[in-house]
């Protein structure tokens, strides 16, 4: 699967709500070490992809964007200079992309019924990553790569504390393919290609609320004493992330997680209080399923002079 679709005029409207604050919080923050106007290929135009090349497009630069979706080429087409109708496994479309392009973010993820799926899984990371090494080495005019990994990689820490040094052996599935997939797209980095590696958070933002979340479970009693932490990050910080790497020219791993470091109970809670919904009970009788628990240090980045734009959880 592969095809293109140019658009005429790159300066159309812009079509996702990023926080109006967020230009200014970046301006302050960057360094002028990057050209004003750059050539930009995104892997991957999904929630996050979408959002960064509304950015990029509406600041001018030059922006060509993926979808594995034919339904998506038009909406697509009113934030990038350039759909492509292409996967990641494929070297030929990979090697085309890259052409002329001297930032790449890479931010793939599974689609549909996909995600369960342990294989598909693989292939979009592992396999994605394999080819991206392979292209990059042709392309010499790739000077960022700026590639969205997940905290997910670290495991259940049992509520403890972890940041990049963590020695990391993940026993999911999905947790080592995804330092699989990291190690792999490190291997792109060299004196002229500088390989930033961002673990996410789960994340939030517009049209992925914190109520449509846990709003169903306003009212019920819990299973557990509601005590794993879970690390959040906020759309507008992924977007001001990727660009304060683009123009530090950022490389290596840091971890992209808010302050809050807040219990599900405590995150519940705020959304009820918010939206005016039955408080969550608890029964610590019972013994809860979901128990992966850890909090993610954020202060590599922030010491990079990273500002975050919603350092607290945001209901």
């Amino acid at each position: 699967m592969y095809d293109s679709i140019d658009k005429n005029n790159p300066f159309g409207e812009s079509s996702s709500a990023l926080d109006m604050g967020l230009l200014t919080k970046l301006i302050s923050q960057q360094t002028q070490n990057r050209l004003l106007f750059g050539n930009m290929a995104i892997l991957g135009c999904g929630y996050v992809g979408s959002a960064v090349a509304d950015y990029w497009q509406d600041r001018g630069h030059d922006v060509t964007g993926t979808t594995t979706s034919r339904e998506r080429i038009a909406a697509l087409s009113e934030i990038v200079s350039k759909v492509v109708l292409m996967k990641g496994d494929n070297l030929t479309a990979v090697q085309s992309l890259l052409e002329g392009r001297d930032t790449l973010l890479v931010s793939v993820a599974p689609t549909g019924a996909q995600v369960a799926s342990e294989a598909a899984y693989a292939d979009t990371y592992i396999n994605t990553t394999k080819i991206l090494v392979d292209a990059l080495d042709q392309a010499p005019n790739v000077k960022q790569i700026i590639y969205l990994s997940s905290c997910s990689v670290y495991g259940d820490r049992q509520g403890a504390w972890v940041d990049e040094t963590t020695h990391i052996d993940p026993l999911e599935h999905n947790g080592h393919v995804l330092h699989q997939a990291e190690q792999i797209i490190l291997q792109a980095a060299n004196q002229h290609q500088k390989v930033c590696v961002l673990r996410l958070g789960g994340i939030y933002g517009p049209d992925r609320e914190l109520v449509s979340m846990f709003g169903g479970m306003a009212g019920m009693t819990m299973p557990g004493k509601g005590d794993r932490v879970i690390n959040w990050i906020h759309r507008d910080d992924i977007v001001g992330a990727i660009e304060f790497a683009r123009l530090n020219e950022l490389e290596g791993i840091y971890n992209l997680v808010d302050d809050s470091q807040l219990t599900v109970k405590e995150q519940v809670k705020r959304v009820c209080t918010a939206y005016g919904l039955p408080q969550v009970q608890w029964d610590a009788s019972k013994l809860s399923l979901q128990r992966k628990s850890l909090q993610v240090s954020n202060q590599k980045i922030k010491a990079a002079g990273y500002d975050f734009i919603h350092p607290q959880l945001l209901v």
